[in-house]
């Protein structure tokens, strides 16, 4: 069903919740899937549970330099009255030992070296003295199993590692890698087309005459797409012609690669306004969503077409991007079958360094400046127009006035949201 495309204020999850009961998400995910090399795949999301078919590390192994011995021939030790042990050989590294530990004897092992049969423990090298070429005192005890990491300590066989919708970070690929997982289940990367429009844009490498300014969005927009882990289509920039741009997202739609499409500019409700047309009987089913209570970005539209959703964000850089990383961002999580993670958005906490004045009854977010002053961290406000994209670049993050909330007040302590 579609909304009338005329403004209608709805919160952020009130405005995603329509898209994902709109969206059919089990026929989306039906082919999706793919094997990435393990080489290539930081960032990718996994289409199915990672479950272990070894231990890790696969044997009982020294996490120190020092002697393997029975810890029990230890207890009581001290410098005052060590306890003397008979030194029985060394294992070298990836040995196995054919050694037996038994009561009253040590063998020396380096660092990952693998434990004998009979031995349950390690002692580090500094706490020992060498007597002669068979003998050694050892001057603290050691529990059992202590400087040890056992067979199945770090990994049990059969244990599920990475739950499907993860999305693989640098140390997961580590751990994947001892595992000796060459491939890996993962969803194919979403591909996004990113068009400019208005007839006051021109390509970056122009000089802009008179009422005219540079294409800012397709780069910075582009850049947020990568740095989401998907493939960014730069589709140009098109005039304000209803006809032209409704050609550009038709071809956008049966490309097979191109899975969302982000349109800047056009989104209000001016004579000029084709995107809010165009997209309006471009469907099924068309406009979803038409005005978000947020501020920067209120004219937010959320469209769908052939399974496909269009974001037309405002034409300001400042609120697009701010646009992109409190609404796009949600919806190319779900897309790209991602798991929520709790603690991904970088936050810290300052005291703010003067007052903001909020009108209520929508999402405000405020750039802010971090500087340090006495010992105390505080957030600067960065104010400026919602066209100013300097606003952002000169930011560390973004502090939210919440919907019921009529400002905030010089000291009180805010939560930024790092860039």
């Amino acid at each position: 069903m579609m909304v009338n495309p005329l403004f209608k204020l709805m919160t952020i999850v009130d405005g995603l919740q329509i898209f994902r009961d709109s969206f059919d998400y089990k026929r989306y995910f039906a082919n999706r899937n793919e094997e990435s090399d393990l080489k290539y795949a930081l960032r990718r999301v996994l289409a199915e549970d990672i479950v272990a078919m070894e231990n890790i590390p696969g044997f009982n192994r020294s996490t120190v330099d020092g002697y393997a011995l029975k810890a029990s021939d230890t207890f009581g030790a001290s410098g005052g009255l060590p306890a003397y042990l008979e030194v029985t050989g060394e294992i070298k590294m990836s040995e196995i030992p054919s050694l037996l530990i038994r009561s009253g004897q040590a063998v020396q092992i380096s660092t990952g070296g693998m434990l004998p049969e009979g031995a349950d423990a390690v002692v580090m090298l500094e706490y020992t003295e060498k007597i002669d070429k068979t003998m050694i005192e050892v001057n603290r005890p050691v529990a059992a199993w202590e400087n040890v990491l056992k067979e199945d300590e770090d990994i049990k066989k059969d244990e599920i590692v990475f739950k499907k919708g993860h999305s693989l970070r640098p140390q997961d690929i580590g751990l994947l890698a001892a595992l000796g997982w060459e491939n890996i289940p993962v969803y194919k990367k979403i591909g996004i087309a990113i068009i400019s429009t208005g007839d006051e844009i021109v390509p970056i490498y122009s000089l802009p005459k008179r009422g005219q300014v540079r294409d800012i969005n397709s780069y910075a927009l582009g850049a947020e797409v990568e740095e989401t882990g998907c493939i960014p289509y730069y589709r140009g920039i098109i005039a304000d012609n209803e006809i032209a741009l409704e050609e550009e997202l038709s071809q956008c739609l049966k490309q097979n690669e191109i899975d969302m499409i982000l349109v800047s500019g056009g989104s209000s409700v001016g004579s000029r306004d084709y995107t809010l047309r165009v997209l309006s009987h471009l469907g099924p089913p068309g406009i979803l969503v038409h005005g978000l209570a947020l501020k920067p970005g209120k004219p937010t539209i959320i469209s769908l077409s052939q399974q496909k959703p269009i974001i037309g964000l405002p034409g300001h850089p400042a609120s697009a991007l701010l646009v992109f990383k409190n609404v796009v961002s949600k919806i190319i999580a779900d897309l790209k079958g991602e798991i929520p993670r709790y603690g991904l958005v970088k936050t810290i906490e300052a005291l703010l360094e003067k007052n903001i004045a909020s009108e209520g009854g929508k999402e405000e977010f405020i750039r802010v400046l971090l500087k340090k002053k006495d010992n105390q961290l505080w957030a600067v406000p960065i104010l400026g127009k919602s066209g100013m994209i300097s606003t952002l670049a000169k930011a560390d993050g973004y502090i939210k006035v919440d919907l019921n909330q009529e400002g905030l007040y010089k000291g009180e302590k805010v939560t930024v949201n790092l860039f």
